[in-house]
């Protein structure tokens, strides 16, 4: 299989390596290896092949914010005054810790974002004080989440 954007070759144990990692990125390569019969080193030149060709951007913990005492999850439609405001607004978006997602969109919606948030007075604050000063933003819409009903990657083989 052929990464359209880095323009390098991958095959099965390299997508084999990828779904174990979207699974479960604490495993180590010796584990890894031992599911997929070969040497924790090949695991280690595969993921450093995988992670120079930007094809693995980060390994991080998926935090439980909710035990972590931040109990509201509000995604927020985010009007432009004009498309051409877009890379400014994304760049304070960055600046705003409780933002953790944003897309720039087709649709309603110039950028679609996902914020976390303590409470809703903290989730009035980010919006009142923070995303509406930013220059270029025309409005926001708001919608709290109720539950997440599912959150997953994509996993790329079968194993």
């Amino acid at each position: 299989m052929l990464s359209k954007k880095n323009h390098i070759e991958i095959d099965s144990l390299d997508t084999k390596i990828l779904t174990i990692l979207a699974k479960d990125a604490k495993l180590s390569y010796a584990e890894i290896g031992k599911m997929l019969y070969v040497s924790p080193g090949t695991v280690h030149v595969r993921v450093k092949k995988l992670t120079e060709a930007n094809l693995i951007k980060a390994v991080r913990a998926e935090l439980n914010y909710a035990a972590l005492g931040f109990d509201i999850t509000a995604f927020l439609g985010i009007y432009l005054e004009k498309s051409n405001m877009y890379e400014s607004v994304k760049s304070e978006l960055k600046k705003i810790p409780e933002v953790i997602d944003a897309h720039y969109t087709t649709g309603n919606y110039s950028i679609f974002a996902k914020i976390i948030c303590r409470d809703t007075e903290h989730l009035r604050d980010i919006l009142a004080k923070k995303l509406q000063a930013i220059k270029g933003i025309q409005r926001t819409e708001t919608f709290i989440s109720l539950e997440e009903t599912l959150s997953r990657p994509l996993y790329l083989a079968e194993i």
